[in-house]
């Protein structure tokens, strides 16, 4: 089925419309935000890493109320049980029968802010892994589909280590998205005060639902790419991989591991989101460069000399750019 043009400029204006509502309580962080509407429109997971109070949790609450969505908040301490995140089998009494009945938890929501994540135990943390990649949750010999659109945004403290667990590979390589909140510069910092520490409330606006959402993945997904492009960004995720003949010089010197092939998806889909919201019918080179970072950051294991020489996962990332733009270009 065709598409007008007036439908897509109509669903482009509700993105840049969120984007407003959503900068209303966020004071900076536009790039944030940017990101993270990338991430819903790429039915993807976002890792937020950043030190506490610069409202990571208010970000994902924000953007439960600007899309008209549900929300649902888990607190991860190291005491919370896998059944505490997907629900539980209850025996209740049904015609003076004792039955067992299926206790929804609060995975049960379209939007799961996962606070502090790194502070559960593996086993509890592996509770969001069948959830963040099928999007369906097992509880004993039962399999439960969860809401739709659903989506996992979890925060982490970077510099916080005493109790708490790394993440494994395995459920990073789920987060479509790691972002890095940054900490505001004076002028942000006095409009968050001017804004929180007054007696006035802001009030947030719905702006987009659940099936708008899902309707602008379905053009977001068919939007089409052009060969050099797709080429230019598998030769990045290849290129993070030292043990290959493609791989990168940087990654033969720092990188451990590289990335998998769900980096390349992540890529692919995000950059795509980025044309559709800026009204372009076609993915730039400019769109793979902007998303290579928070596709990749969180999947590369770094080796001992990239620790020994202090070397960032952006730094590699940008080397690794600088290495295959410039074999296209030459």
């Amino acid at each position: 089925m065709e598409i007008s043009r007036e439908y897509l400029d109509e669903k482009i204006m509700l993105l840049n419309r969120c984007e407003e509502e959503i900068g209303k309580m966020m004071v900076g962080q536009k790039d944030i935000i940017r990101q993270v509407i990338l991430a819903i429109l790429s039915d993807g997971n976002v890792l937020l890493e950043g030190v506490p109070g610069l409202g990571k949790t208010v970000l994902v609450k924000t953007l439960s109320e600007v899309f008209d969505i549900s929300f649902s908040r888990i607190q991860f301490t190291p005491d919370l049980m896998p059944a505490d995140v997907t629900g539980t089998n209850l025996i209740v009494k049904e015609d003076n029968k004792n039955v067992f009945k299926f206790e929804p938890g609060p995975i049960f929501a379209h939007m799961v802010l996962a606070d502090e994540i790194n502070r559960a135990t593996p086993k509890t943390q592996s509770a969001l892994l069948e959830a963040m990649q099928e999007k369906m949750i097992t509880v004993g010999n039962d399999t439960y589909k969860l809401p739709q659109p659903f989506m996992v945004l979890a925060t982490q403290n970077p510099i916080e280590n005493e109790g708490t667990y790394p993440l494994p590979e395995a459920q990073l390589d789920r987060f479509i998205f790691k972002l890095l909140v940054q900490f505001p510069n004076v002028d942000e910092l006095k409009t968050i005060m001017d804004r929180t520490v007054t007696n006035s409330k802001i009030t947030l606006n719905p702006i987009m639902s659940g099936e708008d959402i899902i309707e602008i993945r379905k053009i977001v997904y068919d939007m089409p790419m052009a060969d050099a492009v797709k080429e230019y960004a598998l030769r990045i995720v290849v290129g993070t991989h030292p043990e290959v003949e493609e791989g990168t010089q940087v990654a033969k010197k720092y990188v451990l591991t590289g990335a998998s092939p769900r980096a390349a998806q992540a890529i692919f889909k995000t950059a795509k989101a980025k044309a559709f919201m800026e009204g372009r019918s076609n993915v730039s080179f400019e769109d793979i460069n902007f998303v290579a970072y928070p596709a990749l950051r969180h999947r590369l294991a770094l080796n001992f000399n990239a620790l020994s020489d202090s070397v960032s996962p952006e730094y590699i990332i940008s080397e690794i750019i600088k290495e295959i733009s410039g074999g296209i270009n030459g």
